[in-house]
């Protein structure tokens, strides 16, 4: 049986986690945060991402937590409505299809309590050194003892230290769309019913809309900025900076600003796509956000954890132990359907991509090939 440890507990790193379990295999899950993250926007499951987990079993409890959206508004920065629409949202596409919008944190936590019986997890801890011999990849942690395993993925995110430890800098691999977003909670002071907003002020924006029936609001603001100084990065620091930016909207920029500050859940990164010319390098491979990051714009990061996870386990399982052959399918099979989906990110700038293009790129994949 061979042993992967897998870095990251978000969504990628846990649902690949339950498919090397199935397959016969010993998966352990190390996440730096000390439980499974709560917070984050509103994430979609779409097209052959459906059908993944229907197959884990989770399609049903997925579909009753998704969001119940009645339509949007778009507003005009004075905030009088410009539009609006009860066929489709922004954030989820049209309201008739078959696609499911729900939080985060409820797919992370549903994804977890579906593996915990099956697979280690060692929670508040990070990987700090990898060294790949001959039997395995030597690992050492920030805490605990090192322990060795036949294979090593990173699923960490954007700002991977597996991809940084084994394959570089990020700066080799990170590409700036422009903009940040951030994403934070807030009670619903606007009284949204199943109704969500967009507004447009100058060079910021924001998609706000109502979760937990209608007792809160989810707020994901984005604003056009190059790459902020180190000092800006961290997390007190950029909460100032989008409050700063939050106050200076015409529209409720008091009220906005003050939720930023006081979010318990407060998150800001940049808009930013991972692209790279190999996901693999010897014992050791990147899934997810770590090896091709869309960026939020293209409304696809999810679904491609979730193919990418079954993909991968899929291609171990067939290889019978031989990694650098599971790397190679894994590759052949994924980069295309990853190329078309990042491209969904810069189709459109400042709105979403073609209903036609979303629809292509989510279906450009079968599971079972």
């Amino acid at each position: 049986m061979q042993a992967v440890l897998i870095s990251g507990g978000g969504i990628a790193g846990p649902v690949l986690a339950y498919w090397l379990h199935r397959h016969g295999f010993a998966p352990t899950v190390v996440e730096r945060a000390p439980g499974p993250r709560p917070g984050g926007q509103a994430v979609d499951i779409r097209g052959v991402a459906l059908d993944v987990i229907e197959r884990m079993g989770l399609l049903e409890p997925a579909q009753h937590v998704r969001t119940r959206m009645r339509g949007m508004s778009v507003l005009a920065p004075d905030g009088h409505e410009i539009e609006r629409s009860t066929e489709t949202a922004w954030s989820s596409g049209r309201l008739d299809t078959d696609d499911i919008e729900l939080l985060r944190e409820d797919l992370v936590r549903m994804v977890y309590d579906h593996t915990l019986a099956d697979v280690e997890y060692l929670f508040g801890n990070s990987i700090t050194a990898l060294d790949e011999n001959e039997n395995g990849v030597h690992v050492d942690f920030a805490h605990g003892a090192s322990r060795t395993f036949d294979l090593v993925i990173g699923a960490d995110g954007l700002r991977s230290t597996v991809r940084r430890l084994v394959f570089g800098p990020e700066d080799h691999f990170a590409h700036h769309l422009g903009s940040y977003l951030s994403v934070f909670s807030a009670d619903n002071f606007l009284s949204l019913d199943h109704w969500q907003l967009w507004l447009r002020d100058g060079d910021a924006g924001f998609c706000i809309m109502p979760v937990r029936d209608n007792t809160e609001l989810r707020i994901a603001f984005g604003f056009e900025s190059p790459p902020l100084a180190g000092h800006l990065r961290d997390t007190g620091a950029l909460r100032q900076h989008v409050a700063g930016r939050l106050a200076a909207l015409t529209w409720e920029g008091a009220r906005l600003a003050e939720a930023a500050r006081n979010a318990p859940d407060f998150y800001c990164d940049a808009m930013a796509q991972i692209r790279m010319d190999r996901w693999s390098l010897g014992r050791v491979a990147l899934l997810g956000d770590a090896g091709w990051c869309p960026s939020p714009l293209s409304g696809q990061g999810t679904s491609l954890a979730l193919v990418g996870a079954h993909v991968l386990a899929d291609c171990l399982a067939r290889a019978h132990g031989d990694h650098h052959a599971a790397y190679a399918r894994y590759e052949h099979r994924m980069r295309p359907f990853v190329t078309l989906n990042q491209s969904l990110a810069t189709e459109n700038p400042g709105g979403p991509p073609a209903e036609a293009s979303l629809t292509h790129a989510k279906n450009a994949l079968r599971l079972d090939t």
